[in-house]
């Protein structure tokens, strides 16, 4: 596997489980608020990484061989 793999499975990987950890916070019962903000925090990142991969993707296609 090489290293332009491996860095977009890692980005893959963090961004669902930032996008299950803020899903779980927003809708569990009986959380704190300080969890809540977690959640909208792990959501917004969750949805920065996966533009973040979109945009790798695309540049290494042209820079990276």
């Amino acid at each position: 596997m090489s290293l332009k793999h491996f860095h977009f499975l890692f980005i893959a990987v963090a961004a669902l489980f930032c996008l299950g950890f803020g899903a779980w916070a927003l809708l569990a019962r009986d959380v704190s608020l300080s969890i809540r903000g977690m959640g909208i925090f792990s959501v917004v990142l969750g949805v920065a990484l996966t533009a973040y991969g979109v945009w790798f993707r695309k540049k290494s296609r042209h820079v990276i061989t």
